[in-house]
């Protein structure tokens, strides 16, 4: 059994010793903390907490320590219950709430279950925020309210159809486009939320024919929940099956978005903040932010539309911070993320879903035809396994050294960009381990360049 804490969250197993994984135990611990953390910190004066939940087996039971718990400390509770995370993100700022809890472990199989916790603007809490809450959780250091000062809970399943509305009014969401366009849609969303909102969306969107697979959220899912092509065969055969113009698939939480062509190939999850960018650039231009590991294109199609690219930290929530700084009009990660401000500073499968409908409906074009109008890139993602006593920072520094004559960024391990490629280096937090994405015009050539830092890290190490 395993529980991993981190600064975004506690995330572990299902079962096992009360010190193994995501135990009840566990649970009570660090909700406690983050109780504790928001009271201290918080400059709202509603009491009010946000709690939603992906459809994962354990949802309901951990939904249940995390309430008790937070009523426990004082805190009023606004049970969105079933949602996904960009949902429950909005609901803490129509709730004017002090902050928010996420139930779910968003791709991870469904043994998995995790605490994601949000700031009173429902974003994810920085490095800093993240850090004190642990330290409070392991000195044990909060205090439960007294009986008369037990919070109370608020039962409220009315956002998703809020979240579908704020989306129809974005001003980019063109409904009369899509309608006309007489899109069939495919869609997957791996037995999870988005079984139940994704569908509603289209609908409100114009789109009449909807082919559904693994739509009932049981949480037992179909298939491993990461949207990548692999765990994708289905809805690629689907696609053909069903003559379906585009699909869509979500993972569990429905932060993430990857998109089918109408052939069944992939779009490239890769592609999905490019294309979306690229549309929003096109009717706003502006700057983009992306993490360090993302692709080239969002840079390659920001310079198109006169903007400025900048790239961020690996992570959401240093991806938000790099966006409000730069005044990003677009940005996320390369795996699927959209976020897009003028709905709300969180990764959106929703939103990213009506922007791309609204793209394909005006360009009026197959998606394998927009898809090639992009820059052509690939992604390579390799690791060096080294023994415990190597100093992980010494080899990045040496790395750093070798290529200084290149364009370094060092912001989130070392990133080595050349003219016509880029790799980038990282440590893992958790075990004696760097992660090597590289990006070049071929596979080939990417995995070679990948293998060349691979083997001078070696040379490195002795």
């Amino acid at each position: 059994m395993t529980l991993i804490k981190s600064i975004s969250g506690i995330r572990g197993t299902i079962g096992g010793m009360p010190d193994d994984g995501l135990s009840p135990l566990a649970i009570v611990k660090f909700v406690s903390a983050y109780s504790t953390f928001i009271r201290n910190n918080t400059t709202v004066s509603t009491n009010r907490i946000v709690v939603g939940r992906d459809a994962r087996i354990s949802g309901l039971m951990v939904k249940q320590m995390v309430i008790g718990t937070l009523t426990g400390m004082g805190f009023n509770v606004v049970d969105i219950d079933l949602a996904t995370t960009p949902t429950t993100e909005i609901a803490v700022t129509v709730e004017n709430a002090c902050g928010g809890i996420i139930i779910t472990a968003s791709h991870n199989p469904k043994q998995w279950n995790a605490l994601k916790l949000l700031n009173e603007r429902g974003e994810f809490l920085n490095a800093e925020d993240g850090n004190a809450i642990l330290e409070i959780a392991e000195k044990g250091q909060f205090e439960y309210a007294t009986i008369d000062k037990l919070g109370k809970v608020i039962t409220d399943t009315r956002y998703k159809e809020r979240h579908i509305d704020s989306i129809l009014k974005l001003d980019l969401v063109d409904v009369d486009a899509i309608r006309a366009a007489n899109f069939r849609v495919a869609i997957d969303s791996v037995n999870s939320i988005g079984g139940i909102v994704i569908p509603d969306l289209l609908y409100a969107l114009g789109v009449k024919e909807i082919f559904k697979l693994h739509c009932n959220p049981h949480g037992n899912f179909s298939h491993n929940p990461e949207p990548l092509p692999e765990n994708l065969t289905e809805i690629s055969q689907l696609m053909i099956h069903a003559k379906a113009d585009v699909g869509f698939v979500v993972d569990p939480d429905v932060d993430r978005l990857a998109v089918v062509c109408e052939n069944g190939e992939m779009f490239g999850e890769e592609y999905t903040l490019v294309s979306v960018s690229d549309y929003v650039l096109s009717n706003t231009p502006g700057n983009t932010v992306s993490n360090l590991s993302s692709s080239r294109a969002l840079r390659d199609v920001t310079v198109k539309h006169g903007g400025q690219y900048n790239a961020a930290a690996v992570g959401e929530v240093n991806v938000v911070a790099r966006m409000k700084e730069t005044n990003a009009v677009i940005g996320g990660e390369g795996n699927g993320g959209v976020i897009y401000p003028a709905s709300h500073y969180g990764r959106d499968a929703l939103t990213g879903i009506a922007l791309f409908l609204t793209n394909l409906a005006k360009k009026k074009m197959k998606v394998s035809e927009l898809r090639a109008t992009y820059p052509s890139y690939f992604i390579s993602k390799q690791k060096v396994e080294l023994t415990p006593s190597i100093n992980v920072d010494a080899i990045l520094l040496k790395v750093k050294e070798k290529f200084a004559s290149y364009d370094i960024t060092d912001i989130d391990g070392v990133k080595i960009d050349f003219p016509d490629k880029w790799v980038h280096l990282r440590k893992s937090n958790t075990e004696p381990i760097i992660r090597i994405y590289s990006e070049a015009h071929a596979m080939k050539e990417a995995e070679e360049l990948g293998g060349e830092l691979i083997k001078i890290i070696k040379e490195m190490c002795g």
